[in-house]
This record gives structure tokens, sequence and C-alpha cells, in this order.
């Protein structure tokens, strides 16, 4: 169970490793960020013409380059992943990071990874019913030497995840939900929960209106927890901005983001992410306010 707040940023893989990309890894662990995260996407939303790096080579190096801050996705999707595969490659990144990796999961969307492989989007409830078997799966991947599964959409003869992970019993799942089934993935084999707040409320609702849902949410994760006899305090709660109403306004000042901070603290949030800021975009911010905030805000608020 988290003892503490603690603040993360995401950064996106739109630099080329020499040219920016790796310094903004190494100055995350110098201003003291808990984690540094990135999307795990083939391209996404206005950046699909531009550069985009891969999230596991992305991280790998990240793991090389610095040497306290933990690493992860967020989110990792099975729209064009692989339980085997993707255990493979989670382990080797452990095993690289010395146990600094969390796996961030969701169910995926309707972007361009979904049609990129060539198939069809999914519809929702497929893409809840490939999650509600890829999880558990990789779940069992990471934790047993061989593991053998026949499912509806997903295969494994035999598959070795041999030495496993450093992290005992198996690196750390973050997983996004909203929704009952996904909610429930998350009280069973999460040990963190992960919300964006209700994408209903992103263009027209109130921040009033955004913290209501995001309660709801937490009591529904509540009650997927109870269901099971698991105590809902074990899980961190991650919330990552910039998908709220609020938008990137909290990046505009220390006062705003330790005003929007709090409020969220207190409805049970352990975590904070924040973007890393990338100019002409919907990330643009200043730099210089933003890093006072990563070094500055948890000091205000006390922690």
């Amino acid at each position: 169970m988290a003892t503490s707040h603690r603040l993360s940023t995401v950064i996106l893989p739109v630099n080329r490793w020499r040219e920016g990309g790796r310094d903004q890894w190494r100055r995350a662990e110098e201003l003291g960020f808990h984690t540094a995260y990135t999307y795990d996407h083939l391209s996404w939303r206005t950046f699909r013409d531009g550069p985009w790096f891969g999230a596991v080579p992305t991280l790998t190096a990240a793991a090389a380059a610095t040497d306290r801050i933990r690493l992860g996705t967020l989110v990792t999707s099975p729209n064009f992943r692989h339980p085997v595969t993707l255990a493979k490659d989670l382990i080797t990144l452990d095993d690289v990071s010395d146990g600094r990796i969390t796996l961030g999961i969701g169910a995926g969307g309707s972007g361009f990874d979904a049609t990129a492989l060539g198939q069809e989007p999914w519809s929702p409830k497929e893409r809840a019913d490939r999650f509600a078997e890829f999880v558990p799966l990789l779940d069992r991947l990471l934790t047993e030497g061989a593991v053998s599964h026949d499912g509806t959409f997903y295969s494994a003869v035999e598959a070795r995840t041999i030495p496993g992970c450093v992290q005992g019993p198996r690196l750390p799942f973050a997983v996004a939900a909203t929704g009952p089934r996904g909610l429930r993935l998350a009280a069973r084999h999460g040990q963190a929960w992960v919300t964006t707040g209700d994408p209903k409320l992103f263009e027209s609702g109130t921040p009033e209106q955004s913290r209501d849902a995001i309660r709801g949410q937490i009591e529904k994760l509540g009650a997927a927890c109870a269901e099971i006899g698991r105590d809902v305090s074990e899980l961190d709660k991650i919330l990552l901005t910039g998908f709220t109403p609020d938008r990137n306004r909290p990046l505009a000042s220390l006062d705003a983001f330790v005003d929007f901070a709090g409020r969220h603290f207190e409805l049970g949030f352990t975590e904070i992410v924040v973007h890393w800021p990338i100019p002409d975009s919907d990330f643009a911010a200043d730099q210089a306010v933003f890093e006072r905030i990563a070094t500055k805000a948890l000091a205000q608020l006390g922690e």
C-alpha cells in the first residue's frame, strides 16, 4: 500500500535518442519524478505523421541511461501485442532495469493501433473480451516458468519465461479501467489502477463534474475489490492528467498545479502523472514551470 503521494511523468517517444530523447529520461530522474512512463503505440493521434519510436526499445535505452527512477508503459494494450512475446520483452526489461519496470496495461481503443496490422477494429465488447483473457495469461507467463494455454483469442504452448522477473512475484501491473469488467481485472491482478477521468466530460464538462465522476470510479473500484475480499487500499491509484476538463491548465503555474493535485489526492489518488512538455502540441507547457512543479509541488503540498 502506498504511504505517500507521488509525482510522475510520461515522455512521449517523439525525439531521436541522440537528439534530446536520452536527455529527457535523465532529466526526469534528476528532477526526482517517481516514475517516467511512455505510451505503447505504433503511432498516436496528432503525432501520426511525425517521429514515433517503439516503447520497449525506448524503455530499454532509458533503463541503461538511468539508475533510480522507475520506468513503465502507460499503457500497453492487446491491439498489437501478444502475451507470450510481451512477457519475454517485459522480463528482459525488468532485468536490464534491475527491477524498475511497471506495466501499465489497458484494453486499447479504436485508434491507429487497432488497424495497423490489417485487421478490422474490434468492437468494445471484443476489446473487453480480449483484455479479460490477455491479463490473466500475462500474469501466468510472468510468474510461471512454462505456460500452456488454449484460449478464445490467445494460445501458448509450453512458453518459457525463465528466469522470470527481478521483482517478485512479478513486475507490477497498473491496470487502466473504468468499466465493470476492467475494474474486476484491476482488483484481481493489479498493483495499481489507472484512470484519465471520464472522457465524456473532456469537451464540455467542468472540473467539479470530472472530480465527481472520478470519485464514482474509485467507489466502483472499491466494490470490485470487496467482491474478492481485497482491500482497495492495497492498490495505488494513478491519475494520468491532460484528459480531464482541466486539460493542461494545471501546468500553467506551480500554484495551479498544487491546487489541482491537492484536490485529486483528496479523492484517494496516490500518484499523479504529467506529460513532459512538447512544443506546438496539446502538451505544450513552459519547461521552467514544469520543472518547478516537479521539484516543489509535493513539498508545497506538505509531502
